[in-house]
């Protein structure tokens, strides 16, 4: 059995993350980014010089990195420096490059009611249908317990997601026909030791974990194939049509905003730009040219005296 030894910068780096309680993930994100700084320069970062830091930035950038993962790697790597090695001046070396502004890819209520039809199983249903009727993330949506379900209030509670935030979502009368029919389908027993308002509304294969979103993710596009779209959508897509459909029905932005769980309002703005039904509905300045000129009325002011 052999054991892996970690070097005492790692230690120290791992001491500093947990004590400003980093995720998991973010931290084995952080570890990456600085085993790959390592590996580009032969040696621990500590030896690092301004000009190593130049170097790997340019290497980043030539080698095809993608921005979203080359901004990622530099933040971890950021983290090292500042708050690790303070190295104050090295950190500085770093910049981020602004990542290009696309707008969701959403489905049309047509595509995403054949995508709920050919659902291979009472689960992915349900699954699926968290997702779109009520705006969850994939991380939400399998980390779901009986106790979040708020029968007596019609709401979903969501705890510590994105940004160690709570909050609620709304729970339709059909999003509750749908949970009960699950629950009477879930394998019964797997959990019996667990008390009932702690278990898992979609365990995992490994006891006393939920199902991964690995898991959730194969499931979707086993859907989205079998429905028949073409367009290259993922499994956030849900959560998109979620927001821009309630918002070509009318529904007020700050409420949109509050249900997906958005600090800024601009977040939530970016899905004026693809709610297509509203957009369509605009009339084009093109065609008031054809139509008839009308005169502006003259106000009280601009009548003569009688």
């Amino acid at each position: 059995m052999s054991t892996v030894t970690v070097s005492p910068l790692r230690q120290r780096m791992i001491e500093d993350m947990n004590a400003r309680k980093l995720c998991a993930e973010t931290q084995r994100g952080h570890i990456h980014s600085c085993r790959r700084f390592a590996a580009f320069l032969k040696q621990s970062p500590d030896t690092a010089t301004a000009e190593d830091i130049r170097r790997f930035q340019l290497h980043l950038s030539e080698t095809g990195v993608s921005i979203c993962n080359r901004n990622r790697i530099m933040t971890g790597l950021r983290f090292l420096l500042r708050v690790t090695l303070r190295r104050l001046d090295l950190a500085a070396e770093i910049y981020h490059i602004r990542e290009p502004q696309k707008i969701p890819l959403v489905m049309s209520q047509d595509e995403t009611r054949r995508l709920l039809a050919v659902a291979g199983s009472l689960k992915a249903r349900v699954l699926f249908s968290l997702g779109y009727g009520c705006g969850l993330r994939a991380g939400e949506v399998v980390r779901l317990k009986v106790k979040h379900i708020d029968r007596a209030q019609n709401i979903i509670r969501v705890e510590q997601s994105k940004g160690r935030k709570d909050r609620n979502v709304m729970l339709s009368a059909e999003m509750l026909d749908l949970l009960r029919q699950w629950w009477k389908a879930r394998r019964p027993g797997y959990d019996s030791t667990t008390p009932v308002a702690e278990r898992w509304l979609f365990p995992g294969q490994r006891p006393g974990k939920p199902m991964t979103t690995r898991q959730l993710n194969r499931l979707f596009h086993e859907a989205a194939d079998a429905a028949g779209i073409k367009k290259g959508v993922t499994l956030h897509a849900l959560r998109h049509s979620f927001a821009t459909h309630l918002l070509e029905h009318g529904t007020d932005i700050r409420k949109i905003q509050a249900l997906l769980g958005h600090d800024k309002l601009d977040t939530t703005a970016r899905y004026t730009r693809v709610a297509t039904g509203m957009i369509a509905g605009i009339e084009s300045p093109l065609d008031l040219l054809s139509q008839p000129h009308k005169k502006p009325k003259k106000s009280r002011k601009d009548q003569p005296p009688a």
